[in-house]
């Protein structure tokens, strides 16, 4: 499900020379970013997300959980310096182009605004600052991937009012995520790689230690069954590369070998009509700025 499912973990100039990151981004943005639908509405109904939002989406990718939010009402800005192609496709969707002769045209019916550089191009003009900072990203899936959200978090909380909503993302219990065994494959591919992050089950504090350790305070959590459903093994196998989850793969080994063994993978996930279906359950945290 965002951020989705964490960033790309090699770097911006290795993964273009393996990869097209124009096609990638858009797999993510038509494929597998709608994965996480439910984990949105869910944290958005508990906290009545609407016209009094005033929403800052790091890690925002392509944009859907902030389009979901201006549906709302929502003001809504997002922040990701780290994947440009994400970043663009989401100005497609919360900043279109007004047609032509001028008019009210198809801009997002809220205030938005897109940040692809620091942090502090995202300050709004608000003094009360926002009300809600998500991080739908999960985390939880590959180790270390929680280590670079305290830095992220240090440089938002300034931006956010006092008592503003913090919500963090992660995994669920690998026993209830049956993805979970298709990105062991990763793991094993990635095994040549010095240094490379490999994949370990999420922990139950996951959420927790993060928001402790920015000096947030926690106020609630949930759970949140969100399916991954593919129409076929293509789609699966594309939506799940567009993660980047298998980058480190890619570099040990090859694309096509990762694509076979991601199809090998996903063979008991088959349903007799073709298409791949995954049941998984994600956890959010909701933590308070002191």
């Amino acid at each position: 499900m965002t951020p989705t499912l964490v960033r790309q973990h090699l770097s911006h100039a290795d993964s273009a020379a393996r990869v097209d990151l124009g096609a990638r981004a858009r797999d993510w943005s038509e494929i597998q970013e709608r994965m996480l639908v439910p984990l949105y509405e869910a944290v958005y109904d508990r906290l009545d997300v609407g016209p009094a939002t005033r929403l800052l989406g790091l890690r925002c990718g392509s944009g859907l959980a902030l389009l979901m939010a201006a549906s709302r009402g929502a003001a809504v800005t997002g922040v990701d310096s780290a994947c440009p192609e994400r970043l663009a496709l989401a100005r497609e969707r919360l900043l279109p182009d007004p047609p032509p002769g001028g008019g009210n045209g198809t801009r997002a019916r809220t205030a938005a605004k897109l940040v692809g550089g620091p942090l502090a191009d995202a300050a709004g003009a608000d003094p009360a600052g926002y009300s809600l900072v998500t991080v739908f990203e999960p985390v939880g899936s590959l180790a270390g991937d929680s280590e670079g959200l305290g830095d992220l978090l240090a440089g938002a909380l300034p931006l956010a009012g006092r008592g503003a909503a913090v919500v963090l993302a992660g995994w669920g219990p690998p026993e209830r995520c049956a993805t979970s065994s298709v990105l062991r494959v990763a793991t094993k591919l990635a095994d040549p790689v010095g240094g490379a992050r490999t994949w370990r089950a999420a922990r139950r504090d996951d959420l927790e230690e993060v928001a402790g350790r920015a000096g947030l305070k926690p106020d609630g959590s949930g759970r949140v069954a969100c399916p991954f459903g593919y129409a076929d093994l293509d789609s699966a196998v594309r939506g799940l590369l567009s993660t980047g989850l298998f980058d480190a793969a890619i570099a040990a080994t090859d694309a096509k070998q990762v694509d076979k063994e991601l199809a090998e993978a996903l063979h008991p996930h088959r349903c007799p009509d073709g298409t791949v279906w995954m049941p998984n359950v994600f956890r959010y945290l909701i933590a308070r700025v002191p």
